[in-house]
């Protein structure tokens, strides 16, 4: 077994209960919605669960780009297990533990986004974090050449994706909640597809 292999064990592992939370949110949804008992979802609540599908997807990708790079030790296993922790937590925030007891999801969402959002920002930037580190530490086989016009957009995209994140922690309005969601999960896909590109 290799170092990565290892590590991306406990990647693929929690990677895949965070995943699993959100899409079992989203199936307790539409057995509600199918039920006897009226409920609005709306939209904000299935937007961000969207938004972390997407971005624990692109997390998993980045680990995946940095396999010859990690390490296995104490220390690799500490990070990824604080960053997919992290993710982790957020996701079983999205939606509620018994939808029956919430008849607007907006209310829900109200209360709890900001968790959510507040984690996929911070796991963000320990995962950016990290990846520094492990240049510093292990430099990939990129790194020596010269970085192209296309891995810098891709590079500036990964990083503007913080501004809307930092929006969505201050705005209160539903309306700009949903812009916000959908802006950050399509410059999710246009980063992930053009990552392909590079």
């Amino acid at each position: 077994m290799s170092p990565f292999e290892l590590v991306f064990a406990v990647y693929g592992l929690l990677l895949g209960l965070a995943i699993a939370e959100v899409l079992g949110g989203f199936s307790r949804t539409l057995k509600l919605k199918r039920g006897t008992r009226p409920v609005r979802i709306g939209w904000l609540t299935p937007l961000l669960g969207i938004l972390v599908v997407l971005d624990l997807t692109s997390f998993w990708l980045l680990a995946w780009e940095s396999r010859d790079q990690i390490t296995a030790n104490y220390l690799t296993l500490v990070g990824v297990l604080t960053i997919v922790g992290i993710y982790y937590l957020a996701a079983t925030l999205i939606f509620p533990d018994e939808p029956e007891q919430w008849p607007d999801f907006d209310d829900w969402y109200d209360r709890q986004s900001r968790m959510v959002i507040g984690g996929l920002l911070a796991a963000n930037v320990t995962s950016w974090i990290g990846l520094i580190a492990l240049e510093i530490i292990t430099p990939s086989a990129a790194s020596e050449t010269e970085m192209s016009g296309a891995q810098g957009a891709v590079l500036l995209l990964g990083f503007a994706i913080l501004v809307p994140l930092i929006a969505l922690l201050k705005v209160k309005s539903r309306r700009w909640n949903v812009a916000l969601l959908v802006t950050v999960s399509v410059m999710l896909l246009v980063f992930g597809v053009a990552e392909e590109l590079v």
